[in-house]
């Protein structure tokens, strides 16, 4: 995951130490009642469409932007769902990195556009039903989110 020049600038200064990152995630949901997940390059499981806000970036648009980004969709946000935090959202990189994700959540429709994962940070982009997500090997945030929403 390419990160943000205000996150490469923290990392010079303290390395892997863990720090504090406000985060948005994207339930995108079709008219079949379906949600939008993302499978991650460098985590290998699915997610919903999201990352870290930028600096002076308002929660709303970094969501709209991360959708854009992973799958080439542009959506409407229709709902604020939740607001997500605490050691289950606590994530160490493979590289040794940590980072404590407050992630704010949307439900959101598609607009316009045609779905294609970036091939950089998702490398797949398709709709599951509800009932496929227990299924599904699932990124330890989604799973989370998943469990807090009752959707598994």
């Amino acid at each position: 995951m390419p990160l943000s020049p205000y996150i490469q600038r923290l990392r010079e200064v303290i390395g892997s130490e863990l720090i504090f990152v406000p985060a948005v995630s994207t339930l995108v949901s079709d008219d079949r009642g379906r949600v939008l997940l993302v499978h991650e390059a460098d985590g290998g499981a699915w997610s919903t469409p999201g990352g870290s806000v930028e600096v002076d970036e308002r929660p709303e648009d970094a969501a709209r932007r991360e959708v854009l980004e992973e799958t080439g969709l542009t959506v409407h946000l229709d709902s604020l769902l939740a607001v997500l935090g605490g050691p289950e959202f606590h994530t160490r990189y493979e590289n040794g990195d940590e980072v404590a994700y407050v992630a704010t959540v949307y439900r959101a429709t598609v607009v316009t556009g045609e779905l294609r994962p970036d091939g950089v940070e998702v490398t797949a982009a398709d709709w599951f039903a509800p009932a496929e997500l227990a299924t599904l090997p699932l990124s330890n945030f989604a799973a989370e989110l998943f469990r807090v929403l009752e959707w598994i």
